[in-house]
């Protein structure tokens, strides 16, 4: 988008969204899109880049539903209370990704979890400061609305623990005796059935065949 931007029709980088006009509602599914310089969108792309790969890692049942709705609630937070202006770029939605996986970590008590915010907050805590409007030209109304979406997100969505999948047999319900496949061996761990139709040891016939070597 950035390249059609520059080299085909600068003139898009105009859909972002204008905070309390009607025309500005479509700048909440356009603007994420949208970048000023190449500056901007690097310093966009890779905490994109790795907090999206820790949301769909971590949180991938629900990642597709915290994105999307993500995106067109906290835009129209910028629309609600943003200054007159034209606000482009992702940063909106990093700040959404932040604020959740933060505060999901917190609010579900799992450690990896509970790890996984202190690395966040440890790479972007700093990031905090521009909710205010403490830089000139930056839109701190989208990151503010990232910020309260992501925690409401991360209240919402308190049931959706990452855990990793157990196996049946590291259940608390699982019996040994039930297993099927338990029931090849015996209580010393040898095999005791070499036939799917269980034939009687009785009836097994085995039988070698001797042949001697050239050398001999």
């Amino acid at each position: 988008m950035f390249w059609y931007q520059v080299r085909i029709d600068s003139g898009i980088r105009h859909f972002g969204i204008y905070p309390n006009k009607p025309e500005g509602l479509l700048g909440i599914f356009t603007s994420p899109f949208l970048h000023s310089s190449l500056s901007h969108l690097y310093n966009n792309s890779i905490p994109l880049l790795v907090l999206s790969m820790a949301l769909f890692y971590f949180y991938n049942k629900i990642a597709w539903r915290i994105l999307f709705y993500g995106v067109i609630i906290s835009g129209f937070l910028t629309w609600l209370i943003g200054k007159s202006g034209n606000h482009i770029g992702a940063s909106g939605v990093i700040y959404l990704l932040v604020s959740f996986i933060f505060f999901k970590g917190i609010f579900a008590k799992h450690y990896r979890l509970i790890a996984l915010s202190l690395i966040i907050i440890f790479l972007y805590g700093s990031a905090i400061w521009y909710v205010f409007p403490i830089k000139e030209g930056m839109s701190w109304e989208g990151h503010l609305g990232g910020l309260i979406t992501g925690f409401v997100f991360a209240l919402l969505f308190r049931s959706h623990i990452a855990k990793p999948e157990r196996y049946i047999w590291e259940t608390e319900t699982y019996n040994e005796a039930d297993d099927p496949f338990m029931k090849h061996f015996d209580e010393d761990g040898n095999f005791i059935e070499i036939l799917d139709n269980e034939i009687p040891e009785s009836e097994i016939e085995i039988k070698y065949t001797f042949k001697k070597s050239e050398e001999e």
